[in-house]
């Protein structure tokens, strides 16, 4: 039997990207089956080749995030570089960037410039802040779109600083924010046979993870106010972290139906309908108490192994919070291919997430590596252009062109 055709085959892509979001984005298109050249600044490329963890001048991070793409390193401030890159926009259905905004442009490969080139190109601008507005010039990361979005404000505890995240969520889901508005118009121009310039920020992204907090704040005329609670959600009891044996546990049954349910777990059926726990309101008034509550009925387990099975015979929500480790080496994550082990020809092997989605007509990942820099300079333009050997050779000595070793 044929093996299924990746879903995104013949689709090209011109990835203009660097660190996590961006190539996130393009990781993702890559994971479908997309050709995507990484055009990298030279002379050194992708800044996140310099991110640990390095081994023999290799980046982990850079491999984790750049496989299955094609390295053209290049001088675009060079007019032959910049010639280069106008050659291949027509050659190609998709664009991402994620300079910061007016970079693209002063490089002279903006929208107007792009779609008249190539009006069928689908240009994606990923930014921080986004690519207007009065905090559109700044510079940012990840942690400067959760900070103006309020996002930063509701982790941690009420009467400490907010916390730290020590996870790219931002730059990751901003990533596959792009990769949904990047397939979407693509359909639409099968429909209609027009390519547009679509856009997202962190910040955009970050705010619209406010499940709750906006519309409560707004709906209630400022009468609920959202604020941090540490390890336990502020609105919903019990939902938050509390002390096991080895790991901490989360449990979630702060909802009506679900609530019962834990009473008849903790053996104590009858604060199901205690005035006090009686209805979600009345809980996260009284939330202190049943947190206490809670917390006493676990500590009065003997073992973890025995909450756990009380809390699964009573269908309550729960889970031990694992340390990195823990998850990485978790049957279930293992199973799934959640965590696996990849392979890169000079770094070797190392464990890292892999792609996320699953599709009943392709359920095998392809096979993908890391490119070294400038590794496909000739490769790219004898295909797409026509150059022959003698041209590469003249536009590398020229300085247009570099490569290096990892």
């Amino acid at each position: 039997m044929a093996a299924p055709i990746p879903m995104l085959e013949g689709y090209k892509v011109l990835d203009f990207t660097q660190v996590l979001a961006g190539p996130t984005t393009t990781r993702y298109l890559a994971e479908m089956g997309a050709e995507v050249i990484k055009v990298e600044i030279a002379p050194n490329g992708d800044i996140s080749r310099g991110v640990p963890f390095i081994r023999d001048g290799r980046s982990a991070y850079y491999i984790q995030q750049n496989r299955g793409k094609r390295s053209l390193c290049l001088d675009p401030k060079k007019p032959a570089g910049l010639a280069l890159l106008k050659e291949l926009v027509p050659k190609v259905d998709v664009l991402v960037q994620n300079f910061a905004p007016g970079v693209i442009e002063r490089l002279g490969l903006g929208y107007e410039v792009v779609r008249a080139l190539n009006p069928k190109i689908v240009m994606c601008s990923i930014s921080s802040l986004g690519r207007t507005g009065p905090l559109a010039d700044r510079p940012g990361y990840d942690y400067i779109g959760a900070a103006y979005s309020g996002v930063l404000d509701m982790t941690g505890f009420i009467d400490r600083p907010p916390v730290f995240p020590q996870v790219g969520i931002g730059d990751i889901s901003t990533g596959v924010h792009a990769m949904g508005a990047i397939l979407a118009a693509l359909l639409y121009r099968e429909r209609t046979g027009k390519g547009q310039h679509v856009e997202t920020s962190l910040l955009d992204c970050y705010f619209s993870y406010h499940e709750a907090n906006v519309q409560l704040l707004s709906a209630s005329h400022g009468a609920m106010q959202p604020k941090r609670a540490g390890s336990h959600h502020y609105l919903v009891c019990p939902a938050g972290i509390f002390n096991g044996k080895r790991n901490p546990v989360l449990i979630i049954a702060g909802i009506d139906h679900q609530f019962p349910y834990l009473c008849r777990a903790m053996g104590q059926p009858e604060l199901a309908i205690d005035p006090r726990f009686k209805d979600l309101p009345s809980r996260a008034k009284n939330a202190a108490e049943l947190i206490a509550l809670v917390q006493a009925w676990i500590d009065s387990l003997p073992s973890d192994d025995e909450l756990f099975r009380l809390l699964e015979e009573n269908r309550v929500p729960h889970a031990p919070v694992l340390t990195v480790e823990q998850a990485m080496n978790h049957p279930h994550l293992r199973e799934r291919g959640t965590v696996r082990t990849i392979h890169d020809r000079q770094f070797g092997d190392f464990d890292a997430p892999t792609f996320p989605l699953r599709f009943s007509e392709y359920p095998e990942p392809l096979d993908l590596t890391a490119p070294t820099l400038g590794e496909h300079n000739a490769e790219i333009l004898h295909d797409y252009l026509g150059y022959d050997a003698t041209r590469v050779r003249q536009l590398e000595e020229s300085g247009v062109l570099h490569h290096g070793e990892h």
